[in-house]
């Protein structure tokens, strides 16, 4: 009977002293991977502002009002604009450049040839003081998809972008800013070389000029208290909140500096949520803007939005009207963006 209770014993002693060595070798370089993957992709500086937002500023109301005015003239007096409303389209083209010429810009036109019409990127800049070659680039597209008026998709974005060249049109700073309204973001051209962007980027890439750092302005301006209002792709909404009130910074992992660099410098300038992330970019969402056509070009690119599908049931929908958004939040953001844009380029 001895015999057999040791027979059992040893039959039963499945892990040994060097396999729990090795286990826990394992389990140490296992957890320090799961660490350095929370700071490299969710980890991000400071803290998002958390509180009622205060009144805005007499130049946040007048920003504001702008905001607005742009948008009414994308989405409501032109409305649907694109390959398929082509004379839309470029009444767009028209009002932006029209009104960056207002501010004292030159505004070069890079025309593309899509089937014998033309399309147009539209691209304005302040030469920097003392490192000219080094570019801080900020753009939305102008398009919007087919059925749909985009005041929010992208009309924000574009009108965004453009506001933004009116607060910078008398300012100097360090790095050359470069602002750019890009056509034919959306569908049939979406990751496409025919992608405004991505012809705009390969262009960049052909000239060899430094861009550091690339801001795509993308649906802007829709947001919510509701609990369970904010989705995200699966297991992201783990470590986000539920509700859809804050604006979001993202990016691929190559760019995770610049998402890093970028909030922190939003959460300096403006008392308004905001989260971040830098991520694979097979992730459903991460790449679904222009910043997607600079990373193929090998620059560091972001996306600032309200996360768009994830939150904003009118996305590429008829209803994506002037109604949806919220200018004053959006204010806020723009007035917050120009801050981070000033940091970016000293």
């Amino acid at each position: 009977m001895r015999r057999a209770s040791t027979h059992g014993r040893f039959k039963f002693q499945v892990i040994t002293k060097p396999a729990l060595i090795r286990l826990s070798i394992l389990f140490a370089i296992l957890t320090v991977v799961i660490i350095c993957i929370w700071l490299g992709m969710f980890q991000m500086p400071d803290r998002s502002y958390r509180g009622q937002l205060q009144p805005l500023r007499p130049e946040e109301i007048a920003l504001k009002n702008a905001l607005q005015q742009d948008v009414k003239k994308l989405a409501v007096e032109i409305g649907m604009r694109n390959y398929d409303r082509y004379a839309q389209l470029n009444s767009a083209k028209d009002f932006l450049a029209t009104s960056l010429t207002q501010v004292g810009y030159e505004v070069k036109q890079q025309e593309y040839k899509i089937s014998r019409e033309s399309y147009f990127n539209l691209e304005v800049e302040r030469k920097g003081t003392k490192k000219p070659d080094e570019i801080i680039l900020v753009g939305g597209h102008y398009d919007s998809v087919f059925g749909s008026p985009g005041a929010n998709d992208n009309g924000t974005g574009a009108a965004a972008t453009l506001e933004l060249a009116r607060l910078f049109s008398n300012k100097s700073h360090s790095r050359t800013i470069r602002f750019v309204e890009f056509t034919n973001e959306e569908p049939p051209f979406f990751w496409t070389e025919n992608m405004g962007s991505l012809v705009y980027a390969k262009g960049l890439r052909d000239r060899n000029e430094n861009v550091i750092a690339m801001l795509s302005l993308e649906t802007m301006g829709y947001f919510s208290e509701v609990e369970g209002s904010q989705k995200y792709p699966f297991p992201i909404g783990l470590l986000y909140p539920s509700q859809g009130n804050f604006i979001g910074f993202i990016g691929n992992l190559g760019s995770g500096s610049l998402v890093r660099k970028a909030i922190a410098s939003f959460r300096h300038h403006a008392q308004f949520p905001s989260e971040g992330a830098a991520l694979p970019d097979w992730i459903p969402g991460v790449g679904w803007s222009d910043h997607w056509a600079f990373w193929q070009q090998g620059y560091q690119g972001i996306m600032v939005t309200d996360t768009a599908p994830f939150r904003y049931t009118h996305y590429h929908t008829k209803q994506d009207t002037l109604d949806k958004i919220d200018f004053e939040k959006l204010a806020r953001i723009v007035s917050g963006l120009a801050g981070v844009i000033s940091d970016l380029a000293e």
